[in-house]
């Protein structure tokens, strides 16, 4: 078992379900601070975030992932215990072996090597590490976000350890992601019996048009790096159960996934002014979970994209697809941002695997990527 694929499996064995840490920073510190790395550790609320650094001037790259996972459900679905790592044909099984323990372990190692290969590094690398990115996110990354700004302190380049991969560890960059804006809609009617529809009004029927001319809307075209926004219902939820009542109310959640075209301030003003002209009584609560960012070109995609092609001898793909991460709090501040992890086929599954041999090679991409740097 190669150090990259022990450090993985160790971290799995640490039952961290978010917001639980579980001791994996302690760990990982464990190895970072024999290599010069200096911790500064920052609980927020539930959650533990961790700020390690080494060096003390020039240019800081930082390293972001989180020891957080998502719960297994019935551990009795997995072909093995979820916290106990096994390797069966070439495969890590357990919770968190692709998001994003492997990464984690990748980012140690890959630091361990490059400071034994260049002790006197240029500029700074950092680990931005939070215990709370699959929850609600609200005590994690942002959190020590701003603790930086405070600090007066600043990230040039960042790389997020998230499984951007698709088949082959390395064919896919996430060097962007769409914004994400929610809304809770709730409509207002009058509650009666469906034998006397005269005195009452039946907010589902109101809604229904509404809802549809959102759904059906143009919000934008997209763009070179983006996709067309896109607008979905994910809940609706009215009556009181009985067939013979109309329901006073109805509620709805839906969601924007959006680009760089549009800020979020626009499509609620789009969606107030819809609802609006159909004369709904609503009450709207919209909650914008991040803005998009792109990283489009720079030092650190170059720095990737050559990395991934000196290590598996493959051209990589720039790619903005998917939910978000928390890129989305590092790119406000003028980071440059990237997504490179391992194979996204199996996370949040029964049965979450990683192919071993993959972590190694993003081990030697992490690793190359310093070094194209030139830290």
């Amino acid at each position: 078992m190669t150090p990259t694929v022990q450090l993985a499996s160790d971290l799995i064995r640490r039952r961290s379900v978010t917001p639980e840490d579980a001791g994996c920073m302690q760990l990982m510190m464990e190895r970072l601070e024999k290599i010069g790395f200096r911790a500064t550790y920052l609980r927020r609320g539930d959650t533990d975030n961790l700020w390690a650094v080494r060096g003390d001037s020039g240019p800081l790259f930082a390293f972001a992932g989180h020891t957080d996972v998502v719960p297994t459900g019935p551990e009795s679905n997995w072909q093995h215990p979820p916290f106990e790592p096994v390797i069966e044909d070439g495969y890590l099984f357990g919770r968190g072996a692709a998001d994003m323990k492997g990464s984690l372990a990748a980012m140690v190692v890959a630091c361990e090597e490059f400071v034994a290969a260049h002790p006197d590094h240029n500029g700074r690398i950092a680990f931005l590490i939070t215990s709370d990115e699959e929850g609600p996110a609200d005590n994690g990354t942002v959190k020590v976000v701003e603790w930086l700004e405070e600090q007066g302190e600043k990230i040039d380049w960042c790389l997020v350890g998230e499984p951007s991969s698709t088949e082959r560890v390395g064919d896919v960059i996430k060097n962007g992601r769409r914004g994400s804006l929610g809304l809770e809609l709730t409509v207002f009617g009058v509650q009666g019996h469906v034998a006397y529809p005269h005195l009452a009004e039946n907010p589902v029927h109101r809604l229904a048009p509404a809802l549809a001319e959102l759904a059906s809307e143009k919000w934008d075209d997209g763009n070179d790096f983006f996709p067309a926004t896109s607008f979905q219902v994910s809940n609706i939820n009215g009556g009181t159960g009985a067939t013979n009542v109309i329901p006073g109310e109805v509620k709805v959640i839906c969601n924007w996934r959006f680009s760089t075209e549009l800020t979020a301030e626009e499509l609620q003003r789009r969606a107030r002014a819809i609802l609006d002209r159909h004369g709904l009584k609503y009450e709207a609560n919209f909650k914008l979970s991040g803005q998009p960012f792109l990283t489009a070109k720079g030092a650190l995609v170059e720095a990737a994209q050559r990395a991934i092609e000196s290590v598996s001898g493959e051209a990589t793909e720039l790619s903005t697809a998917g939910g978000t991460s928390d890129g989305r709090f590092i790119a406000p501040t003028g980071a440059q941002v990237v997504e490179l992890g391992p194979v996204n086929a199996t996370i949040h599954k029964v049965d979450e695997c990683v192919c071993a041999g993959d972590l190694d090679t993003l081990k030697d991409m992490y690793r190359e990527i310093l070094c194209n740097l030139e830290m």
